[in-house]
């Protein structure tokens, strides 16, 4: 079988289109949404040189790209970045979005003739389901053609010839201006063996922790110095950095909760959730951490009672507050 044309760039050594690095480039959720539009803009117009970009100036009429004049026929590209998964909670502002775009036409005078939803990841089967049934009934009723470009169409257009100059610049690993990352300082004479995260770790069977305890150290010393300084980005950076560590330690933990229901131990959780968090694209730049920060941002999760590396983590976390109080 001839190798297709994704199999074909990764043995020439093109690094895989991964649109979490929206995530990465933008710092956060908020900057990704207009970066992925922004990439959005960039390749639709490789493919059709006359499309553009919409501001909003307040409203945008419901549209993030468009392709025609504004007093004929148009076609309409509306940008959502839902992450990791286009599910339920999306189906209302999928809907809100295409009706807008009609009224828009309507109310401004021009026809709208094709609408294409733009999303960096797939559809649920049950929200697959409904966008079938509700793309078909739509269509019948406003005669426009409804479409949606998702994960696998936006890989397919960005390997095309075309488009390299948006896949480099938008996907290239190398692409992002990372922040110089904060420097590491060593334990001194602090020791944490009385800390919760220890004490969590030993009972999950860590015979070895010195490495956790630096992480954790590192990760003290990052958070003090943003709340320091009260720079709006880093809080803000710092507030994602430890939703992205829980999320990713919550994935994790009811996978192998699930897969191992006779292991109080949970074996392999934490190998998995620190090894995921190492090397995840997804941590905000502007929080300028390396892996060490990042890994000791989960184990202060840890700390603050809101994760654990057993079955059972709830109960060491409570037994350890009666012993302080004690």
């Amino acid at each position: 079988m001839p190798p297709t044309a994704a199999t074909a760039r990764l043995a020439a050594g093109e690094p895989p289109i991964n649109f979490a690095s929206h995530q990465f480039r933008a710092g956060n959720m908020a900057g990704a949404r207009d970066d992925f539009e922004q990439m959005l803009a960039a390749l639709i117009a490789s493919v059709h040189p006359g499309a553009r970009a919409i501001a909003a100036n307040p409203g945008d009429w419901g549209i993030d790209i468009l392709l025609g004049e504004l007093s004929g026929l148009v076609v309409i590209w509306q940008s959502k970045y839902f992450w990791p998964l286009v599910g339920r909670a999306s189906q209302a502002q999928i809907r809100e979005s295409f009706d807008s775009a009609l009224r828009a036409a309507e109310h401004n005078g021009y026809q709208l003739d094709r609408w294409v939803l733009c999303v960096p990841s797939s559809m649920d089967p049950a929200t697959a389901r409904w966008w079938d049934r509700w793309r078909a009934r739509r269509q019948r009723e406003t005669g426009v053609v409804i479409e949606c470009w998702h994960e696998t169409v936006l890989r397919e257009m960005l390997m095309r010839p075309d488009a390299a100059h948006v896949r480099r610049h938008y996907y290239d690993p190398y692409a992002p201006v990372a922040l110089p990352a904060r420097p590491l300082h060593d334990l001194g004479r602090e020791t944490f063996e009385d800390a919760l995260f220890v004490r969590q770790l030993r009972a999950a069977g860590h015979a070895e922790v010195e490495g956790a305890k630096h992480e954790y150290f590192n990760a003290e010393l990052l958070v003090r110095d943003i709340h320091d300084k009260g720079v709006r980005a880093e809080l803000d950076a710092l507030g994602e950095a430890n939703g992205v560590a829980r999320g990713i330690w919550e994935a994790r933990f009811n996978e192998i909760a699930a897969a191992r229901p006779g292991d109080p131990l949970l074996a392999g959780l934490h190998a998995a959730v620190m090894g995921e968090i190492r090397e995840s694209g997804a941590f905000p730049v502007a929080l300028a951490a390396g892996r060490v920060h990042r890994c000791g941002l989960m184990h202060r999760i840890v700390q603050d009672r809101r994760a654990g590396w057993v079955r059972d983590w709830r109960a060491i976390a409570a037994g350890h507050v009666e012993e302080a109080a004690a």
